[in-house]
């Protein structure tokens, strides 16, 4: 046993844990977990927990079902909405096969090979995310309803902001669990809001937004609210975003600069991320209702990028030298990020080995449809599901049976869609309390 879960061994004693999550996600990105009690975590980090895969969407059959929870050290964090007494710890976990081996269809494991590709290629990427959520009023019952938590909008304060001290106790309990928030504040739509956090390496990225999604929800509920990440869930306001920032940096230097003045290995990484980006669309924006988002309160429809234009598919926002990135703003919170930031990082990696040349900038404002002959984001998951389908780049990084399983799993999704008499009453019924 490695010293990182010997530690982890004596903070459970020192910390009075009672109770391990082990918390893992489907091929959706849907957090699941396992809890045992602490007794059985050194059992855990050295043989792994056994569960039922055919039982996770998209992982097995069950002809071949087992399947191991393996809990990594350095993702414990305590849960500081749980009880101080016999406490709560939370640390994710890598699925394995009996056999010891890593299960191919784990999403979090299609994302370690896409940064060991990207290390041996000489270079480490940095991400970091701004996620958008609504909060919303629950009737007696406690159970969610459509009602804004407030009237508020772009960075107001309260008492037009009823949500900050709901934002204060979520950032105060993320940095406790080890994440770092950075800045906090109400957005555009009514009871919306917004968290960003510090870049860092994309599989800690991933991991501290599956967490960043639970721990909304648990402080919205104690205090009387219900949080959703849908991307549309209020026809006519500002949908839910999940802007993704990226750079690159190489002997400790970022290799993406303002102005006019990227490196060409960072313009063929954007250029690669841009070819690509029709065809992972529908990992991206996963659900049928996150199309309503496109072309509207800045969400983008056009495959472009900009310095600073935030009606770009892709801009690079104005920042010092050292924190210079692209952000890529079509993605939405409903997705698995641990997929979106593999295909993210393949694609541009792909582009940089091919050398890819990036198209002139535009400075357009492209917000409204009126650019028929621009490249186009698909308008419909449909459209984006035969994308996904059809590409040959999809295919080479994800194994066959979750590309499978994915298609089979969003075609019928799409379809219970297109049959619904009220698609926006489908997507609530099926979304907002999942999403």
């Amino acid at each position: 046993m490695d010293a990182t879960n010997l530690d982890i061994l004596d903070l459970v004693q020192e910390e009075d844990v009672k109770f391990i999550r082990l918390a893992y996600c489907d091929l959706f990105g849907v957090q699941k977990n396992m809890a045992i009690m602490s007794s059985q975590l050194r059992r855990a980090f050295e043989e792994g927990i056994a569960f039922d895969g055919s039982a996770v969407k998209g992982f097995g059959t069950p002809e071949r079902s087992d399947l191991f929870l393996v809990p990594d050290g350095s993702t414990a964090s305590l849960l500081p909405w749980r009880p101080a007494h016999e406490r709560v710890m939370r640390l994710c976990c890598n699925v394995r096969n009996p056999d010891g081996s890593d299960f191919e269809g784990y999403s979090r494991n299609i994302l370690k090979k896409a940064i060991q590709r990207c290390a041996d290629m000489g270079y480490i990427c940095n991400t970091g995310t701004e996620c958008e959520f609504y909060l919303f009023r629950t009737d007696e019952e406690g159970n969610p309803t459509l009602i804004p938590h407030d009237r508020g909008g772009y960075h107001d304060v309260a008492p037009l902001d009823r949500g900050e001290n709901i934002r204060r106790e979520i950032c105060l309990a993320l940095e406790e669990m080890g994440l770092l928030p950075e800045c906090s504040h109400h957005e555009r739509g009514p009871g919306q809001h917004q968290i960003d956090f510090r870049y860092s390496d994309a599989l800690s990225a991933a991991d501290n937004f599956i967490a960043f999604r639970m721990a909304v929800k648990a402080i919205a509920s104690q205090n009387g609210c219900f949080a959703s990440f849908m991307p549309k869930p209020l026809t006519g306001e500002s949908g839910n975003g999940l802007h993704i920032h990226l750079s690159l940096s190489q002997g400790g230097k970022n290799l993406f600069h303002q102005g006019q003045n990227h490196s060409q290995t960072a313009e063929s990484f954007i250029a690669g991320i841009l070819q690509r980006a029709a065809e992972i669309t529908a990992i991206l924006n996963p659900l049928p209702n996150s199309y309503s988002r496109f072309g509207c309160f800045e969400a983008p429809r056009y495959i472009s990028w900009s310095h600073q234009n935030r009606s770009q598919l892709i801009r690079i926002p104005a920042s010092t030298e050292e924190h210079t990135r692209m952000e890529l703003r079509s993605p939405d919170p409903s997705c698995n990020p641990y997929l979106a930031f593999a295909l993210l990082l393949h694609a541009g990696l792909d582009g940089i080995e091919a050398g890819e040349k990036l198209p002139p900038a535009s400075r357009k404002i492209l917000f409204e449809e009126q650019e028929n002959l621009r490249p186009a984001l698909p308008h419909t998951l449909g459209e984006a599901l035969e994308l996904l389908r059809r590409s040959s780049f999809v295919q080479k990084y994800l194994p066959a049976h979750t590309l499978e399983q994915y298609l089979a799993e969003k075609d019928r999704e799409w379809k219970e869609y297109t049959e619904a008499e009220d698609p926006q009453a489908f997507s609530v019924s099926r979304y907002f309390e999942t999403v």
